[in-house]
């Protein structure tokens, strides 16, 4: 009715009056009329359509993209979360003003739904990563395809426990995954290429995911398939509670490693690894905000404890333990506060003798001044107890650092991006760990240095 009502009205514009009007004048106003409602009509399906056809469609990305430099002037080499001599263990300090690395991730998204509810998802992910500060890349590219996979959920024919399942299947980063963003370390990383069922609702207050996750070892590169690691996982979330269980196998991986000491290791067929965790509503029970505190445990290849079952060269007889907890708060009105710790504890790692004892601890603060200025400040702390069954290196790693950054709205949290960001980073370390190498991993120089940093970081 509103429809014709409007269209009469725009006619009777159009239309030349006169005192009375002919049949056939009215004849030929009807018409226009229809016309002017079937193209009313066809555009509002064609508004609708277009609305419909955007949301089938997502595109999400992350990336950083960072110049540093030292106090010679020189490009700072070696820098990043892991740049101390338990690196290579897993072991981060504090990120701000330290990476040096332009990574980029871009997410494409196709989502479809029928009439009855029923949906279907289909993501890639395309991601590169390079260290040189020129425009053009391409000798130095490492892009790649790092997830393609689909997914099925609100299927009719699911019941029960499966009613609100998902289910998927191809090469993918476990939906669950969750990290210290502070530390750029995850928690726990598990991917790879597989099938599995999220949400599987158990009992009224216990949902479990289920997996299998393949991955390579390869004895020249990572794209050989020699050697398949099966990955088996349950991840258990009751309220606030998680319970991670994975168990792994990869037959012929057993073949013996002998080192320059003669010392021969049997590289471990099977592993499992377990996480047990809380993850807070609040600040540790003192304040707004969230917190996350847990344990994970493995053996054989599941000593990989952020990495699960991405390590081939395990001894048989590998163990860790690794402790970690992180929390995010407001104290003040232009105060907020994120502490973060992680340690862990190895042996028998790579060979039967060798032992590793590692801890870190960071602390970021930021102040806002404006609505779009704050200063962020970061202070970082490492121990490391190192013995690698050749040679022992114990002491610590020290980090401060001072950020001006620029971002669209202080009051929004640590959490919200884009942020351009100027840091001044002050790094140093115990001279016994000068040079010291885990397992042939990078070594560091000597300590007492001064970086400079520009750096973009985004995510949407």
């Amino acid at each position: 009715m509103k429809t014709k009502t409007l269209a009469l009205a725009i006619a009777s514009t159009l239309l030349p009056t006169s005192a009375v009007w002919a049949n056939s004048d009215i004849a030929a106003l009807e018409a226009r009329i229809n016309e002017l409602e079937s193209r009313l009509t066809t555009t509002e399906q064609t508004a609708q359509q277009a609305v419909n056809t955007a949301s089938q469609f997502e595109f999400h990305g992350y990336a950083r993209a960072g110049l540093l430099t030292n106090d010679d002037l020189n490009g700072a080499t070696g820098t990043g979360p892991y740049m101390t001599a338990a690196g290579s263990l897993g072991a981060p300090v504090g990120r701000l003003g330290l990476e040096a690395d332009k990574y980029l991730e871009a997410n494409l998204i196709h989502n479809r739904m029928l009439d009855d509810g029923s949906k279907a998802r289909f993501h890639i992910m395309l991601a590169d990563s390079v260290e040189t500060n020129n425009e053009w890349t391409s000798d130095d590219s490492q892009l790649n395809v790092r997830q393609v996979y689909a997914e099925l959920s609100n299927l009719t024919s699911f019941s029960g426990a499966f009613e609100n399942a998902t289910v998927w299947a191809g090469k993918r980063f476990d939906r669950d995954n969750f990290d210290i963003h502070f530390f750029d370390s995850d928690i726990v990383f598990l991917s790879g290429t597989g099938a599995g069922v999220y949400d599987v609702q158990l009992a009224d207050n216990w949902k479990a995911n289920f997996s299998l996750y393949g991955r390579d070892f390869g004895e020249i590169d990572s794209s050989s398939t020699n050697i398949e690691n099966y990955v088996a996982t349950m991840n258990n979330r009751f309220g606030p509670f998680q319970v991670m269980i994975s168990g792994m196998v990869a037959a012929d991986n057993e073949d013996p490693m002998v080192d320059a000491t003669a010392l021969v290791t049997k590289r471990a067929e099977n592993g499992i690894h377990a996480l047990f965790a809380y993850h807070g509503s609040d600040f540790f029970g003192f304040n707004q905000g969230s917190s996350s505190t847990g344990l994970l445990l493995g053996q054989g290849l599941g000593a990989e404890l952020k990495g699960i079952g991405s390590n081939g060269n395990l001894n048989d007889d590998a163990k860790a333990l690794r402790l970690f907890s992180y929390g995010v708060t407001r104290f003040a009105d232009n105060w907020r506060f994120a502490p973060a710790f992680m340690a862990e504890y190895s042996k028998d790692r790579i060979k039967k003798s060798d032992e590793f004892k590692w801890a870190s601890f960071n602390v970021r603060l930021a102040q806002e001044l404006t609505e779009n200025f704050e200063m962020v400040y970061e202070g970082s702390y490492q121990y490391m107890d190192l013995d690698n069954s050749v040679e022992q290196a114990n002491g610590s790693f020290y980090k401060a650092t001072l950020a001006p950054t620029l971002k669209l709205s202080t009051a929004s949290g640590f959490f919200d991006r884009p942020e351009l960001r100027f840091a001044v980073s002050y790094v140093d370390w115990s001279s016994d760990l000068d040079n010291y190498a885990v397992n042939d991993a990078s070594t560091m120089g000597n300590g007492g240095e001064t970086v400079f940093a520009l750096q973009m970081e985004t995510w949407f």
